[in-house]
């Protein structure tokens, strides 16, 4: 019997909805010549580092060899990893002038150059490869920080609209906006459709544009669960769910018809977390859905086309009215070097090591490669760091809901093995629940973002009994069996006898506990104190680090500060970060992966479609919630993920 520890996407919509979690199953800121950039930091008082222990069965935490903890320190002891920019002057100038002169063909950019981004749709936590479409939160980062420094670039315009991911992305993109501006460039904002999210990347630029016919809704968000048990009854089919944590949500959207009193208080401090952060940030509570209106409140520069705004940008960089502006995209500029526009490398190494997506223990034949966090794989690169002398530290980004159990506890010990070697620090993305907090558990220091959704310390189990709907369809099943428990699986043609329904329940129970005390442990807690954070509640960043659940609030360079305290290297001297994660698929590798995935179209449906269901055994998830703005409506269709949750049984 294999168990997922999978927390369930909660997701914001704006227009289109926004997603806001990787999704496993139904239910988240001149001409300059540049120097090196540094950060101001707050020094934390050393600390000892012991050995991480083993993992451990629910036996006994007790039982386990070198039953020892780190002890945690405040938030505002650890050092900051704040931006700071300082143009260089003197000999550095003529290294820079001297890098742009033999630059290579693809990384030559025309001197006045307005770096252009397009912030829509899904945004990865992955580095992409030229041949991936899409969004990379890495190359989104290092574009801001490259144009800051590079001589070459006068300033960024950015199209925002339609963002499709969750607030701890947005997060680390406004902070890197704020951090551009540094530069004393411009950098200024076209939003032709915008809701909370694009409004809270836009008020960090300097200026706001949109065209007359825009679409602005700042209406607010609200909270959704939906159930379908009336629905399952209805076809014959009965839910039989066994949850751990009086929070757990998991199983609810199957098993009941109303919300439980418990889940709408988590949901409720989740979404009074979320709004109060977004009204705090761009200090406005106003609806608005008129144009004029946001021009005559302030809300916005100004009302002008995309064509207004680029001849506002031509005068403001001195080009003649009958020339193009001369503009550098996203994509192209994601190939110049940092090195190039004066950036150095420093001696130190800190290996960066990515996990985004569902967690399962091996790769499957027909998924295409990379998607997902397959455990195996994982493990490859954290061995190879802890064997490596090079690397000072290591810093493992989370960006998942969880996944499979067995998966999230091998990953959990390697990372352990890894902490006793060299510091460790955990980066949570937009969520790092379930599984994906598992994994966090191992380092010596976890760092989120203020709205990262984490937490989900619980386990669901059960199954589903088709006994009605196969009458109704006409079919039979018959099972000839040897021992006791041979069909606790196998027969769901029939509810659980009370004996399986024991054994169900004790092994939600076994789960739940060994989590729960390995949580504990690594976040020096006892058990009882462990018991009140957890019990399968979902926890915002800020929360969390008020109940120790995390040590920190910031992005990926709180996190690099935080590892070069730990790794003793001074906080002014830069560090080389090595990306040890594989990059997204190449285009061989999908072209491959299509093929493999239509001649096995069966076996991928299936696979899919395992997150959904409670056939192979213990869960920890929280299904079928969605924030949303007034007039969103869900991307899930209803009807579709009925189907799906009927075929998950077959």
């Amino acid at each position: 019997m294999s168990m997922l520890l999978n927390f369930t996407p909660i997701r914001t919509l704006s227009s289109p909805p926004l997603l806001l979690l990787p999704p496993p199953s139904v239910p988240s800121l001149l001409s300059v010549t540049p120097k090196p950039p540094s950060f101001t930091t707050r020094h934390a008082p050393s600390r000892i580092h012991l050995p991480l222990p083993r993992a451990f069965d629910d036996a006994s935490a007790a039982a386990v060899d070198n039953n020892q903890s780190v002890t945690t320190i405040p938030d505002e002891e650890y050092p900051s990893g704040e931006f700071k920019f300082e143009p260089v002057t003197g000999f550095r100038t003529f290294l820079v002038k001297l890098n742009m002169l033999f630059a290579l063909p693809w990384e030559r950019v025309r001197k006045g150059s307005v770096l252009t981004m397009k912030l829509r749709g899904q945004i990865s936590d992955q580095v992409r490869t030229r041949f991936s479409s899409g969004l990379s939160l890495p190359q989104i980062c290092e574009n801001f920080v490259k144009a800051a420094y590079d001589p070459r670039i006068s300033g960024i315009y950015l199209h925002i609209e339609g963002l499709n991911c969750g607030w701890g992305k947005v997060e680390e993109i406004r902070r890197h906006i704020l951090n551009f501006k540094q530069s004393g460039k411009f950098v200024v904002a076209f939003v032709p459709t915008c809701q909370e999210k694009e409004y809270y990347l836009a008020c960090a630029c300097e200026e706001i544009y949109a065209p007359p016919s825009a679409y602005f809704s700042l209406f607010g968000l609200t909270v959704q669960a939906s159930f379908l048990r009336g629905v399952l009854d209805n076809i014959g089919i009965e839910p039989q769910v066994e949850r751990i944590g009086k929070y757990k949500s998991a199983g609810d959207q199957l098993a009941r018809r109303t919300i439980s009193e418990e889940n709408c208080e988590m949901l409720t401090a989740l979404l009074d977390n979320i709004y109060s952060n977004w009204l705090d940030k761009v200090s406005s509570a106003k609806g608005v859905y008129q144009v004029d209106k946001l021009k005559e409140e302030g809300l916005i520069s100004n009302i002008i086309y995309d064509d207004e705004v680029i001849a506002m940008l031509k005068e403001r960089t001195g080009v003649k009215t009958d020339k193009n502006l001369p503009m550098v995209d996203y994509r192209k500029y994601s190939r110049v070097k940092k090195w190039t526009v004066g950036i150095p490398r420093g001696k130190d190494l800190i290996a960066v090591i990515r996990a985004s997506g569902s967690i399962s223990r091996v790769e499957s034949q027909v998924s295409v490669s990379s998607s997902g966090i397959v455990a195996e794989k994982f493990i490859e690169k954290i061995r190879s760091v802890r064997e490596s002398k090079k690397y000072k530290a290591a810093i493992i980004r989370i960006d998942s809901p969880g996944g499979d159990a067995l998966a999230s506890d091998l990953m959990w010990r390697e990372i352990q093995l890894l902490a006793a070697s060299k510091p460790v620090i955990a980066s949570m993305a937009d969520v790092a629940a379930s599984g994906g907090y598992y994994m966090a558990m191992g380092a010596q220091a976890i760092v989120a973002e203020s709205l990262t959704l984490t937490g989900s310390i619980g386990v669901v189990t059960g199954k589903f009994n088709l006994g009605k709907l196969y009458e109704k369809i006409g079919f039979n099943k018959e099972i000839i069996s040897r021992g006791r428990y041979a069909e606790v699986l196998a027969a769901e043609q029939r509810p659980f006898r009370p004996d399986e329904a024991e054994l169900f329940a004790k092994s939600a129970q076994h789960a739940y506990k060994q989590f729960r005390d390995k949580a504990a442990l690594s976040r020096s807690m006892t058990v009882d104190k462990m018991e009140e954070v957890a019990q399968g509640r979902v926890w915002t960043g800020n929360d969390a680090t008020s109940r120790g659940l995390v040590d920190a609030i910031g992005g990926l360079s709180r996190a690099i500060a935080i590892a070069k305290l730990k790794a003793n290297i001074p906080q002014d001297k830069e560090v080389t970060l090595v990306e040890i994660s594989r990059p997204s698929p190449s285009l061989p590798q999908i072209l491959l992966g299509v093929g493999s995935s239509l001649i096995g179209a069966e076996q991928t449906l299936k696979e899919l479609l395992q997150g959904l269901t409670f056939s192979e055994g213990v869960q920890a998830r929280m299904d079928g919630i969605m924030f949303q703005t007034l007039e969103g409506s869900p991307y899930t269709n209803p009807i579709l993920s009925i189907i799906k949750d009927y075929l998950s049984s077959l």
